[in-house]
């Protein structure tokens, strides 16, 4: 039988296992008095089409997993019952649960006072909002709203872990806490407000303890190897890429260990180790390409595949004197990186123009870098973004400090600064 393609991306869109899928519909039918019987056997029939239409209180936990009907998640009644594609009205549903439980009190409240117990769905429900954090930090880079908004999906994580219905749900409630403050850090350290990045951090790594989160815990020391770097701790910044290596996850998934080790080697060469920046390139490039594009894994490392570590490749290059294959690195980058990952091209761009730079391509050099401006499309630059602008600027100057293409370009840059 074919496959139900709808319920596959859907589940993909989440991130969610069959095992994951059966927790969380187990978790629905249970609160609303249904014994919990789906397993990842069920889950199977309903993915490879074996089960064309489940049970009508399956349905209605599914519904409430994914937001939207059966028939949008791929599923088909008999055609015998195919009498309306009209979608069910509310009220009838509440007199299905009415007539199936008894009471309609079942369905719209707890029988008795005690809190509403929190499970798989609604985890999932949480995590979703970290997805639409990630896309505006593609598009905009951190910014202080965004920061906001992390700090209190984390609150709203944290809450609820007294209501959990297992200690399985409270870890998955630390990580989810753990992964937004880990979102907010970033979007601290995007915005080069340091001090706050690293409460952020710190309380990031306890939160991933707590949830025994291997990813979370990865993301949140590459987050130290950027912020020492930007504090130019480079001893520090070559140990924390050490410390994302020795995380779990990267014995699992060679994306995770490809990240860690191309962070490392930015460290090493910023540190001018150039022999150990040019191996932990081999080894991310080694590792890169191990990977399983199919493998579900987080929003927040969506950023990361072939395209960036060639960027990252052109940091390496350039800071360890080889401006040719930086400017080469950089050209390949921006060729291949995803246009939603604006922030991310403008960067590119930003480290293009310093490779030319450092060939005393001056002209090129000018130009390139006037198109960051254009590429943020009047949108106030992230800190980072900023402070990579005015290391190009100081370069330039120190360079060819009486060229009128330097002076044309100083003077937009300081026109832009003051708009952002």
């Amino acid at each position: 039988m074919e496959g139900n393609a709808s319920l596959i991306n859907a589940m993909a869109d989440l991130g969610l296992k069959q095992a994951e899928l059966a927790e969380a519909v187990n978790d629905f039918l249970r609160a609303h008095g249904y014994d919990g019987t789906v397993s990842d056997r069920t889950v199977r029939n309903w993915l490879t089409g074996k089960t064309r239409w489940p049970h009508p209180n399956q349905r209605a936990a599914l519904g409430a997993v994914f937001g939207c009907t059966a028939e949008e998640l791929g599923f088909s009644p008999p055609s015998a019952r195919r009498v309306s594609t009209e979608p069910e009205p509310p009220v009838r549903r509440r007199n299905f649960f009415s007539a199936t439980t008894g009471t309609a009190i079942a369905v719209v409240a707890p029988v008795d006072s005690r809190p509403a117990r929190v499970g798989t769905s609604d985890v999932i429900r949480l995590r979703s909002g970290l997805d639409a954090l990630m896309a505006l930090d593609d598009n905009k880079g951190g910014h202080e709203s965004l920061e906001r908004s992390a700090l209190a999906g984390a609150d709203d994580a944290l809450d609820k872990i007294q209501q959990a219905s297992s200690q399985r749900i409270r870890q998955r409630l630390f990580s989810v806490a753990a992964d937004y403050t880990a979102t907010a850090a970033w979007s601290a350290l995007d915005a080069r407000q340091l001090d706050r990045t690293q409460r952020h951090l710190d309380r990031a790594l306890y939160l991933s303890g707590m949830a025994k989160d291997p990813v979370v815990e990865l993301r949140v020391w590459n987050s130290y190897a950027m912020l020492a770097y930007q504090r130019g701790q480079h001893v520090q910044a070559v140990d924390a890429g050490y410390a994302a290596q020795a995380t779990a996850i990267t014995r699992r998934d060679p994306l995770f260990a490809s990240l860690a080790h191309a962070r490392t080697a930015i460290g090493h060469a910023t540190f001018g180790n150039r022999t150990a920046a040019l191996r932990s390139l081999g080894y991310a490039e080694e590792a890169l390409g191990k990977v399983s594009p199919d493998e579900p894994r987080p929003s927040w490392v969506a950023f990361y595949g072939g395209a960036e570590l060639t960027a990252m490749t052109a940091i390496v290059r350039d800071r360890i004197g080889d401006s040719t294959q930086a400017e080469a690195a950089s050209h390949r980058a921006l060729a291949s990186i995803p246009k939603q990952f604006r922030r991310n091209r403008a960067l590119a761009t930003t480290r293009l123009a310093l490779a030319q730079l450092h060939q005393r391509d001056i002209d090129h050099a000018c130009a390139t870098a006037s198109t960051v401006f254009d590429l943020m499309n009047g949108d106030p630059l992230p800190g980072r973004m900023r402070t990579l602008l005015g290391d190009f600027h100081r370069d330039l100057i120190t360079l060819a400090p009486d060229a009128g293409v330097a002076q044309e370009w100083g003077d937009r840059f300081r026109v832009e600064w003051s708009r952002s």
